[in-house]
């Protein structure tokens, strides 16, 4: 007889999250020139019954954080926001891109949402670099 599979961390994961009863988790992509778009995503999905996960800072409003005159300081916390963010897109159940313009960053967690499976919506459809 066949000895099963063990479970894969994001099989543990979705488990996990039926176990708990938890509701669907979305998170919130996009440039971040759409902040106040993605407020207002993330009303509409919390009012929908879904948990938003987000991006929480928006390094190109000034902020005493990623202010510092070390220009290396202020990168190596946007790498540490973007693997924060991947993270985020793992425990999520599905993509919301946020937004009429597509750049690099947004391009690549949308391949990466879809390198694991995750679906992803848009709020405006004509910009998924899939079609």
């Amino acid at each position: 007889m066949p000895h099963p599979q063990p479970l894969t961390p994001e099989e543990k994961l979705a488990d996990a999250k039926r176990l708990l009863s938890l509701p669907r988790i979305v998170a919130i992509c996009g440039s971040t020139r759409f902040m106040t778009e993605m407020a207002e995503a993330d009303l509409r999905e919390t009012a929908a019954g879904r948990i938003v996960v987000k991006p929480g800072c928006d390094m190109k409003s000034p902020h005493a954080l990623w202010s510092d005159p070390a220009e290396a300081e202020a990168e190596a916390l946007k790498v540490r926001l973007d693997a924060l963010h991947r993270a985020k897109i793992r425990l999520a159940d599905e993509v919301l891109v946020v937004g009429d313009y597509i750049g690099d960053s947004t391009r690549a967690e949308i391949a990466y949402a879809r390198s694991l499976g995750k679906p992803v919506r848009f709020t405006h459809p004509e910009v998924d670099p899939a079609t």
